[in-house]
């Protein structure tokens, strides 16, 4: 099983940032626009993601841990015959630390999934910045 870990220092408060993350059905608007272009929630343990390059998905949430501020789902459809991703929010000088990682199959999914993590971290630093601007 491939493992991607990403991590990235966002200039904003941790619980703007996990309010955020937290905030399941929101992906499009409140954390990674234009990245996700759809969120729509699929009974109360799920969602339909839609992307900017219009790849739908399925994404059961596993759990979403207001303690640990740690969020973890998988992904049904898309290139990927398994996919598990965990996303945690962690305090850091001048802001937060939100750490991602994922394990997948197959292999090969590799190159396509980091560019997509990275597109998305790029585009959730910028617009949770933004917001705590406010």
């Amino acid at each position: 099983m491939a493992t991607l870990h990403k991590e990235i220092v966002i200039g904003a408060p941790r619980a703007l940032v996990w309010d955020a993350l937290r905030d399941i059905g929101a992906l499009h608007t409140r954390l990674v626009p234009g990245f996700v272009v759809d969120t729509k929630l699929d009974g109360s343990d799920a969602r339909m993601v839609t992307f900017g390059n219009g790849m739908v998905v399925r994404e059961p949430i596993l759990s979403i841990d207001n303690d640990r501020h740690r969020l973890a789902w998988c992904v049904e459809g898309g290139a990927t015959t398994h996919y598990h991703a965990v996303i945690e929010v962690l305090d850091a000088p001048g802001g937060c630390r939100v750490v991602w990682t994922t394990d997948f199959l197959p292999h090969a999914a590799e190159a396509p999934i980091a560019g997509m993590q990275d597109q998305a971290l790029s585009t959730m630093k910028r617009t949770l910045e933004a917001a705590a601007a406010r």
